[in-house]
């Protein structure tokens, strides 16, 4: 087997295992290691989404276990998220431009990595409907259009604006990737886009390392270090796409 193809087997795990060691779905960051792998857009965004929908499922229901879904705030977010996860994977984005793009999509996780954003704030006992269905729309299309599932943009933006504390915003991100990821996975498969059958390899090394990931995390491992390590990695990543040029 080709070496550079069993060093992607290994980042996969890797990847995978650092994100579910500190809570998150791991989409960036696997649209991170493709696109430094040179996988074009249409093998990324579905390959991503189909991870996604599964690692995000098993995050959910570990979160609801201890901390129970806010309903109504859940329903407001998805009622437009999920058709504007449909319409913005069918928006097709040159390579090189979408990879520019999930570049700056990175650095979001980063920052919240190292606490720079989504620090919790009080505790609000009401929201507007309105402006909470907006988000849910913005923060849908540009993730049907990237191809992730929108918690790494929905995290921060709960604990700023103080609609849940920090396990509850845990619970609605996840079920929230999961459902935004299946309407983007649909919408790209009514453009035609075709799933790469070496996504079923890839779901497994990610279910694996996030399965490792997530016990070891809090179980064995500090996980103010995992973050560190998590946050310089996607930084890195992110860096490497921002310069890369055209066609390279």
């Amino acid at each position: 087997m080709d070496t550079s193809l069993l060093l992607f087997y290994f980042l996969l795990f890797l990847v995978a295992f650092l994100y579910s060691s500190v809570g998150h779905g791991g989409a960036s960051g696997y649209l991170a290691l493709m696109g430094l792998y040179h996988f074009s857009p249409d093998i990324m965004k579905p390959s991503a989404l189909i991870m996604n929908i599964i690692v995000s499922l098993m995050a959910f229901a570990q979160y609801s276990r201890t901390s129970p879904l806010n309903k109504k705030l859940f329903l407001l977010l998805i009622a437009g998220s999920i058709p504007a996860a449909f319409l913005g994977a069918g928006i097709e984005i040159n390579a090189f431009v979408y990879k520019k793009i999930l570049a700056v999509i990175l650095l979001i996780p980063v920052l919240r990595l190292f606490n720079l954003i989504g620090k919790p704030a009080a505790a609000k006992k009401d929201f507007d409907p309105f402006f909470i269905v907006i988000i849910g729309i913005v923060i849908g299309f540009v993730s049907g259009m990237i191809g992730i599932g929108g918690g790494i943009i929905l995290s921060p933006i709960i604990l700023f604006m103080g609609w849940a504390e920090m396990k509850q915003t845990a619970t609605i991100s996840a079920l929230f990737i999961f459902v935004n990821s299946i309407s983007g996975l649909a919408g790209l498969v009514t453009k035609g886009v075709t799933i790469d059958p070496a996504i079923y390899l890839w779901v497994g090394i990610a279910v694996i390392g996030g399965l490792a990931g997530s016990y070891y995390g809090s179980k064995k491992f500090d996980n103010t270090m995992l973050k560190k390590i998590l946050g310089v990695v996607l930084l890195i990543a992110s860096l490497k796409l921002l310069t890369e040029k055209n066609g390279g």
